[in-house]
């Protein structure tokens, strides 16, 4: 009864595999799965030229050639989006490569898509923490005071948590509690980059101005 039984899954099995076979199924899984790796390498090419570009432009010291190699950086981290928008790297080198020229606005809406439902599950908590320092980082440089320093400290705090060992998030972090007048968080932030980077002359110099050494 049981051989009975095994016999006719086994001739359900191959009959159901031919029709899939004869409607050429098989074959648009297999081209699905092939293009799918092709636009996936293709858009990791487009991501480390850009990479590339955007270190060459940060070790030239002309500002045009600087300006024009980030440009480029930025469109090919949007020719990585278009391939594969879900992937949050090329959205972060956008940010980048567009802070670089000094297109605040844009690199924080590059930011925020980075660090978006869409893309943010592509990223390690290290890598979250890293985008999340550094759109801080853009808002404190774009506004000094206010709305950006109270929306950056959201950003700094969950940069911290996810990324204990970010000397530079911290320090940033200090500044921006002592920009809101609150001294003993600034104390404390300035103290652990200093514990990770004991040589950090801004961080010292913080708790030197706070009192506290």
């Amino acid at each position: 009864m049981e051989f009975d039984l095994l016999i006719q899954v086994a001739l359900i099995s191959i009959t159901v595999f031919m029709f899939l076979w004869m409607q050429n199924i098989p074959q648009n899984l297999f081209d699905k799965i092939r293009y799918r790796d092709r636009t996936s390498y293709a858009a990791k090419r487009h991501f480390v030229l850009g990479a590339e570009l955007l270190a060459k432009s940060r070790s030239t010291t002309d500002r045009t050639t600087s300006n024009k190699l980030a440009k480029s950086a930025a469109e090919q981290a949007d020719e990585s989006i278009s391939l594969n928008p879900k992937d949050a790297a090329p959205h972060i080198l956008k940010a980048l490569a567009l802070d670089s020229q000094g297109f605040t606005t844009s690199a924080l809406d590059a930011l925020d898509v980075a660090l978006s439902p869409l893309a943010v599950k592509s990223l390690s908590d290290g890598e979250k923490g890293d985008a999340l320092y550094k759109r801080a980082e853009i808002k404190v440089k774009a506004s000094g005071k206010g709305d950006g320093v109270e929306s950056a400290l959201a950003d700094l705090v969950e940069s911290v948590r996810l990324k204990a060992d970010n000397a530079a998030a911290l320090r940033l972090l200090g500044e921006c509690y002592e920009k809101k007048d609150m001294k003993e968080e600034a104390v404390k932030a300035y103290m652990g980059a200093v514990k990770i980077e004991p040589d950090s002359k801004v961080a010292r110099d913080a708790l030197v101005r706070l009192g506290s050494t």
